[in-house]
């Protein structure tokens, strides 16, 4: 069941960006697939404006960040939520 749906607009240097969060759980409350998007077509025009995100789609969890995608270690929603608002961060800057 998805609950949490969530999307924001951010300033950003380069046009206003939009930060997506979408995370579903189990009946026993656990994560067991998520989705964190920033885009922002001025940044980065391909991927459908996708700058950053996180997910773990087609059974593993990996990175894109402008146009690249790389497994990376998860260990909890949590710990990635707060890497995820960190990048967005500096990725507003530019």
């Amino acid at each position: 069941m998805k609950v949490v749906d969530e999307t924001a607009c951010v300033r950003c240097v380069s046009g206003r960006g939009t930060i997506r969060e979408e995370v579903w759980q189990d009946g026993r409350g656990r994560i067991v697939r998520n989705n964190l998007a920033f885009i922002n077509p001025h940044l980065f025009p391909r991927d459908n404006g996708r700058v950053l995100g996180y997910d773990n789609g087609h059974g593993s969890h990996h990175r894109h960040c402008l146009g690249v995608v790389t497994p990376f270690p998860f260990s909890g929603y949590e710990a990635l939520l707060s890497r995820f608002l960190q990048e967005v961060e500096a990725h507003r800057k530019h």
